[in-house]
């Protein structure tokens, strides 16, 4: 993710940088979501927040006029002014992003809601809201080299 707004700004030096501190940040990040208890399954906060917003701040440091964008970072020599930019640009996206996220997220909750019930979520979603399973891996679904596997046994009965 990191080096996608980076990609017409850096050598292929600079794309390996990147790609190294934008793994080790993502991988911060995406253990956060432990710490602080948040429900984010697909690591879409980790990855693509927080690998764009890196990248897209590290072309500030180390843009090269020798790449097709033609600029250069304070690595380079170009100074801080590509950084500032870099940096408004990042977070100006940052905050119109929550912005609309926060507005639709409005009104999901007063339409539809964002959860299924509990026996819903108890049975099956795909069972609840598509009347069949995405995934049969019991003996009669298939499954290749899961067959036979079955489903996990239910620990209780509520969802919390």
């Amino acid at each position: 993710m990191a080096i996608t707004p980076a990609c017409s700004a850096v050598s292929p030096l600079g794309a390996i940088a990147i790609g190294a501190l934008a793994g080790i940040i993502c991988a911060l990040a995406v253990g956060l979501k432990y710490k602080f208890g948040f429900d984010d399954s697909l690591d879409v906060v980790g990855v693509h927040l927080v690998g764009g917003l890196v990248g897209t701040l590290l072309i500030g440091f180390l843009a090269t006029d020798a790449a097709p964008a033609g600029v250069n970072g304070v690595i380079y020599g170009g100074g801080f002014d590509q950084l500032g930019k870099q940096a408004v640009g990042a977070f100006a996206v940052l905050f119109y992003s929550l912005i609309i996220a926060f507005i639709l997220a409005v009104i999901i909750k007063k339409t539809i809601g964002f959860r299924v019930g509990s026996e819903s979520e108890i049975s099956g979603i795909d069972k609840a809201l598509h009347a069949e399973s995405a995934y049969e891996l019991g003996e009669s679904g298939g499954g290749g080299v899961f067959a036979g596997v079955g489903h996990a046994a239910r620990t209780k009965t509520e969802v919390e």
